[in-house]
């Protein structure tokens, strides 16, 4: 009961957590008002809080390697209700974007410290299906952005909505100090302290173990297209150019987390029980969501409800999709380096949605704003990084099942190995 009751803890964190990554994503339209921004400079607006989220994956892996999931938690907790009280009351565009940064800074340590808690308080054969809890639960954040959220935003304004969203980030720091503890000793075993030259090196071998690339190639292709959406452009493509209300799209957006949660449970038990068939499955959910795309913008006018809730559903299965990425990190890195790994493969996802964003934002523009055709066009860009992370996750698995039978470095890739080769 204690492993569950902290895994909980760190859970309501990353749930607060993905409601601050999300709360802009609802009110992009408010502040385009708020701050006077054009589609190009809403986007920078968000995207620079994926870049310092991207930016700080490696540094929060080694400091998490270091220190452990309690700090970091607390820390990123601290750190989001910091920048969403900022949020809430300046009126100023380039404070405003600071703001962004610092929740973007604060949410980059959550979800890897919260991750790292699992193989510390469970047994080996439930990480997988936790590892998925963690990342679908936490989706919970985007129903309370959502639903509540946009309801206090559209009901008490700007200021309240946001002011409550930072007291929840301090609750949850509060919570975590209190009941979170990195291992059942109570402590994380740290690492010696390195000099800068050997962490540089530390990091470079753990990028260099093609496991790690796997990860990270993995994440790339499956979790960006339904991020973009939900935290960024979802909202406007629904309600002004496929003209639903905010009711309807609430809903759809509702219907995104319930998805993510149902295929999630499904992915963990499928990948525990066929660790051997995990890049298959990746695949597959790339080249599905590549699929209910093009169909949706093949249309030469506005998409049916339906046809518009089955892409919803489609590209929600990603981001418990990517969650893989993170089973092959631990599968082929040794636990002393697996926050570092983790790191490095929650950066793929991040950097694929940073650049999508930023370049829908320039097409939007380009195209005189937000429009049904002008969206049309601006959701291709998704195509280019979906066959470069196919390209890439065969390239790698390939090189990871080679690297793994000259030199199986941990338990499950001995288990792996001793599979393939008794097939």
């Amino acid at each position: 009961m204690r492993a569950w009751i902290i895994w909980a803890t760190g859970l309501l964190a990353y749930i607060v957590a993905v409601l601050d990554r999300t709360t802009l994503g609802v009110s992009g339209l408010n502040a385009a008002d708020r701050f006077a921004a054009t589609p190009s400079v809403l986007s920078t607006f968000v995207v620079l809080q994926v870049v310092v989220y991207a930016a700080a994956q490696v540094p929060a892996g080694v400091l998490l390697d270091r220190f452990g999931s309690r700090t970091l938690i607390v820390a990123g907790a601290l750190l989001m209700a910091t920048g969403q009280f900022a949020l809430a009351l300046t009126t100023s565009l380039p404070l405003a974007i600071g703001a962004r940064a610092v929740v973007g800074l604060g949410d980059a340590v959550t979800f890897i410290s919260v991750l790292r808690l699992v193989p510390h308080w469970f047994a080996p054969r439930r990480v997988p299906l936790l590892t998925q809890l963690t990342g679908i639960c936490g989706q919970l954040g985007q129903v309370l952005s959502a639903i509540p959220f946009l309801a206090l935003l559209t009901g008490t304004g700007w200021a309240r909505a946001y002011l409550s969203v930072a007291a929840l980030g301090a609750l949850g720091a509060v919570l975590a100090l209190i009941v979170v503890k990195d291992t059942p000793s109570g402590r994380v075993v740290a690492a010696e302290t390195m000099s800068i030259r050997a962490t540089l090196a530390s990091v470079k071998t753990v990028w260099l173990r093609p496991g790690t690339r796997l990860g990270f190639f993995t994440h790339m292709g499956t979790q960006f297209s339904v991020t973009v959406f939900a935290l960024m452009w979802g909202v406007p493509y629904l309600t002004v150019a496929q003209g639903l209300s905010t009711a309807v799209t609430g809903g759809l957006l509702t219907a995104s987390v319930v998805a993510a949660i149902s295929s999630g449970i499904l992915i963990g038990l499928v990948t525990g029980r066929y660790p051997h068939r995990r890049s298959w499955i990746v695949l597959g959910i790339i080249v599905s969501n590549a699929l209910a795309w093009s169909v949706v913008l093949a249309l030469p006018d506005r998409a049916p409800l339906w046809l518009l809730l089955v892409l919803i559903l489609v590209i929600s299965v990603g981001g418990p999709g990517s969650m893989v990425g993170f089973d092959f990190a631990r599968t082929f890195n040794p636990s002393a380096t697996l926050g570092t790994a983790q790191g490095m493969v929650n950066m793929g996802g991040f950097i694929a949605s940073l650049l999508v964003m930023q370049a829908m934002g320039l097409i939007l523009d380009a195209a005189g704003g937000f429009s049904f055709e002008s969206f049309r066009v601006a959701w291709t860009v998704q195509y280019v990084i979906w066959v470069f992370a196919i390209v890439g996750i065969v390239i790698t698995r390939r090189k990871a099942l080679k690297s793994m039978r000259a030199a199986p470095q941990t338990d499950e890739e001995r288990s792996l190995l001793e599979f393939f080769e008794n097939r």
